[in-house]
């Protein structure tokens, strides 16, 4: 990756000044309005005797700078999140309180989806063996997994998904969000310590609060604040008391997706090693498109996936699916079933999902007879790991795990292409230079809107995902660009194209690099830009 770089002092200014305007004229138009016109804030204000169902100041930010950006976000769209994707068009009259359907669609340039390696397809053999499990199963499983709603498929796919991480045994809850936040309660509770990155995702944050457990959190990615934090708690212990914590559990993500960074999973092991903590991985993000089998960050450092403790994932990014898995030891997974609150509470994960699963993760493995391949990590998966009838749904690309393989490089290329050619651009970018998900700065929030809605606007329609706060730091508004294996090396340079003409007139390219390329220089150069040590940039 590349050292995050500051912009001008000028860019800052005009943003935080940005910031003021807002606030300063947003809380005259509310002491105003209140008044004049008591009807449209009657929501905020208390009324025959009931408080106020909304608080006026915890929804200012989301009434006075969200709302005049709503037709940026929650676009509707119909179809698959695939390569493109087609937005229903619509207007609104009434500044953005109110929006009205054209009756029009626009297909544009999908990527703002999470579908690293295209498995979001309506058509092919992943879609053809979900077909086939729905006329098999059924559409649901009607129950939670503890209260009978566990079937031979949903067995299946946990040795399938424990083979493919590399760990003992696995848990599959039927959302990625709850797989964190109802599993770490499980993990840990009072008397015990949670250290956590500060960027970790909420689900994170939220399992934790639920947990009750004390937790501490460190810069992000900063394996010295790290370090100095473990041995400040480890030689304090607990509050007041002194005792010594009853586990300290130390959580991270495998990559950041609102950063696009990785975490330094080799130093934060030769940690774990010296400090003798437990560790939890999140590769919600990672699984399935880091490393060159696709088994995340684990696989992109190649380090032993039992060095990890509890490596956590979801099958919403990579596997064009939904939910979640938790890997582990065969005796930390058996506790787990009967102690989430997913086992009894949650539905069970879908037939349909669990078969687009098993089909997309057996086409990454490939599907093997030969003992041999099967038994050493990252192994093929073998036969009898696969219900034969997805098998049979499956053309030889997919079954021997080729096409997988070549999603893996596709995604590879792809990424790094986009992430260097936007720096050579001189944008500033956030994250790894391998990272699927590539954050361009915007800085000034007044440039979300504008950036998104001419993407849009172009000939060749782009739909882009941009980011503001609370998500991101005050003054690191930012567009999200999320590649697949799906787009072609073509499918980049129109990106790029429209990205170069859309920032160059928003005033974008503040990056501190001497020799700028031309987005002609960018395309034409493609393949020697990606092949380029960081070294030489």
């Amino acid at each position: 990756g590349y050292e995050e770089q500051e912009p001008p002092y000028y860019v800052l200014f005009s943003t935080y000044l940005s910031y003021l305007i807002l606030i300063v004229i947003g809380h005259m138009r509310d002491f105003f309005g209140k008044r004049l016109v008591p009807q449209k804030y009657s929501h905020l204000m208390p009324s025959n005797g009931y408080a106020a169902l909304t608080s006026d100041f915890d929804s200012f930010y989301t009434r006075r700078l969200k709302h005049r950006l709503e037709d940026i976000f929650s676009r509707p769209v119909t179809g698959v999140p695939g390569r493109t994707i087609v937005t229903l068009d619509r207007v609104s009259a009434n500044h953005n309180d109110t929006f009205e359907p054209t009756g029009n669609r626009t297909r544009a340039l999908n990527v703002s989806s999470y579908n690293y390696l295209g498995f979001a397809q309506a058509r092919g053999g992943c879609a053809d063996a979900v077909e086939q499990g729905i006329r098999r199963y059924g559409t649901s499983a009607c129950q939670s997994r503890l209260e009978g709603g566990t079937t031979d498929l949903h067995v299946q796919a946990e040795q399938l998904v424990a083979r493919f991480i590399g760990m003992e045994d696995a848990l599959i809850t039927s959302m990625g969000y709850a797989t964190n936040s109802t599993t770490i309660p499980a993990l840990v509770g009072k008397g015990c310590l949670v250290i956590s990155d500060e960027h970790n995702h909420a689900s994170i944050r939220v399992g934790v609060r639920l947990s009750g457990a004390s937790v501490r959190t460190f810069k992000h990615n900063n394996m010295q604040d790290l370090e100095n934090l473990l041995k400040e708690v480890i030689s304090q212990g607990q509050p007041r008391t002194h005792r010594p914590w009853k586990k300290i559990l130390v959580i991270v993500e495998g990559l950041y997706s609102m950063e696009g960074t990785l975490v330094n999973l080799p130093a934060v092991v030769e940690l774990k090693r010296k400090y003798k903590f437990y560790l939890y991985v999140d590769e919600a993000h990672s699984i399935g498109a880091m490393g060159p089998n696709g088994r995340g960050v684990v696989d992109y450092f190649r380090i032993n996936p039992h060095e990890v403790d509890i490596l956590m994932g979801t099958f919403t990014k990579s596997f064009g699916a939904s939910g979640g898995y938790i890997s582990g030891s065969k005796a930390l997974i058996s506790r787990l079933r009967v102690r989430t609150h997913a086992g009894p509470y949650a539905e069970a994960m879908s037939p349909a999902v669990l078969t687009q699963i098993v089909a997309s993760m057996s086409s990454i493995m490939g599907v093997s007879d030969d003992v041999s391949q099967t038994v050493d990590f990252p192994a093929c998966a073998p036969t009898s790991a696969v219900p034969q009838w997805i098998l049979e749904q499956l053309p030889p690309a997919l079954r021997d795990g080729s096409e997988g393989k070549e999603r893996l490089q596709r995604l590879a290329f792809n990424a790094r292409y986009l992430s260097r050619a936007l720096y050579r651009l001189g944008f500033i970018t956030f994250g790894h230079a391998d990272s699927a998900i590539i954050p361009l700065l915007l800085f000034n929030p007044g440039k979300m809107g504008v950036f998104s809605r001419l993407m849009l606007e172009r000939k060749t329609p782009i739909v882009v995902v941009v980011v503001g706060y609370p998500a991101t730091p005050l003054v690191t508004s930012r567009v999200r660009f999320c590649l697949s294996a799906a787009h072609t090396k073509e499918d980049v340079d129109v990106l790029l194209r429209a990205i170069d003409e859309v920032g160059t007139a928003l005033d974008l390219k503040h990056g501190k690099i001497k020799n700028r390329w031309t987005v002609d220089e960018v395309c034409a150069r493609a393949v020697e830009l990606v092949n380029l040590e960081e070294d030489d940039e």
